[in-house]
Order: C-alpha cells, then structure tokens, then sequence
C-alpha cells in the first residue's frame, strides 16, 4: 500500500509540475515579433497573431509599412524598432495591404484529364479540388530626437549609446523590458542605428490592445535594402515573416538567416500604380513587386538582420489554383467516346472477321 501512495503522489507532483509549465507559458509575455520587439505592460500579457510588412526601396530611401495583428488582455504595450538611420513616423494605409494581396494572389487556371476520376461517373465518391522584408561630438546615452502622437500611437525617436541606458529609458516611461533585450541592441549600438519607440494604447479607456493595429510607416535613409530582424532571436514560438517588397527590380534575400529557406509567393512589374499603392510609389513609377513568405521554426537561431538584393533577372512569377475537370466533347466525356470508338472499330473488325470466315467456309463447302 505504501508503494502504491508513493507512485501516486509521485505521479501527482508530475502531474502538477506539467500544469504549471503550461500556466507559465501562457502568463510570459511574447516579447518579439518579425521586425523589432513587442513588450506588453508589466504582468499582462500580449501576442502578435499577424506581422506583414511592405518595404518600399529605390537605392537611396527605404520605406518600411507594418501591419500588426495582437490578442492578449495589456492595456499597454511598447514596440521597439531599430533603423539604421533618423526616421520619419506616420499612420500607414490600411488598404495598401488588401491591394497587394489582391495582386500576388493566385490565378485561377483548369487542367483537363482524360480518365474518370472519384465523382465523375461511373464513380460515386466524391473528391477535393486541390490548390496547384557618424555620431560626431558626445552624447548622452539616450536622447529623444522626437515624440509624437499618431492615433492610438506615442511615438518616440531615440539615439542610443548605451543598450542598458535605452532599457532604462523604456523602463521608467512605465515599460519593463526582459534583460536579453539589451544584449540583443548591442549590434545596433555599435552600428550607431537609432530606435523608434512606439507606446501603443486603446482608443479608449479601460479597453485592452487587441485586434488588427493601424498600420505605420517608417522612413529612413539607407544604401542597402534591409531588414530587421535580429530582435525575433527573443521569440519563445515560431514566427512566420510575410514580406512585400517594392523596387525597381525583382528582390530576393542574400541568407535565410536561420529560417527556412523564403517561399517565392509573387514576381511582377506594375506599370501603372493604382489606389494605395500609387499613394506609396508614385501614379507615374512602374515598380517590381516581390512578395515572399519564411517561416522560423527557432527564432533562436536567427543570425541578423535580413538583407535583399537585386535577382539575377526579373522573371515574372504568379501562383496558380488549378481547378480539375474532366474532358469532353459537345458535353460527352472523351474518354468514353475514345473508348466506344475503340468498341465499334473491334466491333467491326470482329464483324469482318467473322464474315470473311464465313465465305471461305461457303466456298470450301461449294462443289467444283
């Protein structure tokens, strides 16, 4: 008997243990997203369910638009996103997104077979349809370069010298960022990049963050198309990037820092820009759209920043959603007019065959 309560309570502290890994892991703050990191007020918690970002480049200015999709109960929340160097903030277009969408989305295209497949006759069964991103003189270890209020947004624009002393900052305007956070900047420090500190609150009182955010757009001066993505090293799941890139070429990236390898979801010229995307590029600027998709299963694992280069060509590339059906001529299946041809030639093959067995027999049988 005392075995038997020893296994039991044995298996009960298991049992208590395993909830409580599940209870912690649900109360940790999700503090990293795909571009830069997102810090929910101290004890709540907040996810980021949907990152997707568009990148406008044009040699010598890059323009990065973020939409981010959260859940969690924070009436708070801070994000915080490096750039390589001083950058303007301001509301994005939230219809800018549907319309990339709309133009990397898969066409629609039908493959004919010949053979009957399950739901065509004679079959019964039925069957699926399948779907074929100097500092000259001394400073002080954080300076705020400017503060605005951009709808639900307060906005801040920092330098930093000191990754400890930006923590610091965040921590006493109410944020309590982790402590791998400031090993994390220290990259960014050394590069002398600047951050862009953004305080994201409800519209209204009492409420908390949830639900697709206004988009924001932040521009900066850059040679090189880049990326952040170093911060998503703190991510404790899985992270999927899904990346608009608008240039003069068709883009692709020069690593798949630690990530699986990025999934091409469309390559195209647009002449004539349109609606929101016209807004961003200009009505009268023919840009190359690239959209792609990567998933990083160990954020952990993630080497730095993503840097995108020009393609070796400008090869055009869209989706396709196929749709099976079956041939047919005037409405009859081909297949069984092939094969009731085929049964009519035997047919009278045999039928010959026959008859000219006949004559011979009638002329063996015939007297001389």
């Amino acid at each position: 008997m005392r075995d038997g309560q020893r296994r039991w309570r044995r298996a009960l502290l298991v049992a208590l243990a395993l909830v409580a890994m599940q209870l912690g892991s649900l109360v940790a703050p999700a503090y990293a997203c795909g571009c830069g990191a997102m810090v929910p007020q101290s004890g709540r918690q907040l996810s980021v369910k949907q990152e997707t970002s568009a990148v406008r480049f044009d040699g010598h200015t890059e323009q990065i638009v973020m939409r981010l999709t959260v859940d969690g109960n924070a009436p708070k929340a801070a994000w915080i996103m490096p750039v390589p160097s001083r950058a303007t903030v301001k509301l994005g277009d939230r219809h800018l997104f549907d319309q990339l969408e709309e133009l990397s989305e898969p066409v629609n295209r039908t493959r004919s077979y010949f053979w009957p497949r399950d739901g065509d006759w004679p079959f019964a069964k039925s069957r699926s349809v399948g779907d074929g991103a100097p500092n000259p003189g001394a400073k002080p270890p954080v300076e705020v370069i400017g503060r605005e209020r951009l709808g639900p947004f307060d906005v801040a624009r920092l330098t930093a010298t000191d990754p400890t002393a930006l923590r610091d900052w965040l921590t006493r305007n109410g944020f309590q960022l982790p402590p791998a956070l400031a090993t994390e900047l220290r990259p960014y420090v050394d590069q002398k990049w600047e951050y862009v500190a953004i305080r994201l609150a409800p519209d209204q009182q009492g409420q908390t963050l949830g639900g697709p955010l206004d988009p924001l757009s932040l521009t900066f001066a850059s040679d090189r198309l880049v990326y952040p993505m170093r911060l998503s090293r703190l991510a404790k799941t899985p992270q999927t990037l899904n990346l608009y890139v608008l240039a003069n070429h068709r883009m692709e990236t020069t690593s798949p820092i630690g990530g699986s390898t990025p999934q091409l979801l469309f390559a195209g010229g647009i002449a004539h820009p349109t609606g929101s995307l016209a807004d961003l590029v200009g009505r009268e600027s023919p840009v190359y759209l690239t959209a792609m998709t990567q998933f990083f299963q160990h954020p952990s694992e993630i080497t730095g920043d993503h840097e995108l280069k020009k393609s070796t060509d400008d090869t055009p590339f869209q989706r396709a959603r196929y749709t099976d059906e079956l041939m047919t001529v005037g409405g009859i299946p081909a297949w069984l007019l092939t094969v009731g041809g085929v049964l009519v030639v035997l047919g009278a093959g045999a039928g010959l065959a026959v008859r000219a067995r006949v004559r011979r027999r009638a002329t063996a049988l015939t007297p001389l």
